[in-house]
């Protein structure tokens, strides 16, 4: 399903048009700073939606690896990452 479904979707269980869902869809999934999730985790926050999951911030270690190509050892520098952990409803939906 990409996002145009997603909001025919929406309009049709809600009951309202496909421009309004897809508005609606883009306030609290946007990448950028106006998304609702994006904005709560780019202040480390975690979004909790109870029965679906929740996305969280975290931070890899920095680590020494391998070049691939050259065999090299390199630094790989820490990072942060976004998580989600299904929550118990939607785990049960898909049979994990």
């Amino acid at each position: 399903m990409n996002k145009k479904e997603m909001a025919a979707a929406l309009a049709k269980k809600a009951g309202l048009s496909q421009v309004k869902s897809m508005e609606i869809i883009n306030h609290i999934f946007s990448a950028d700073a106006d998304g609702i999730i994006s904005s709560e985790l780019g202040g480390d926050n975690k979004v909790t939606i109870p029965g679906f999951g929740t996305f969280q911030v975290k931070t890899r270690a920095a680590r020494v690896g391998t070049h691939p190509a050259s065999g090299k050892r390199i630094n790989i520098p820490a990072k942060k990452h976004v998580v989600f952990k299904p929550g118990k409803t939607l785990r049960e939906v898909i049979g994990e």
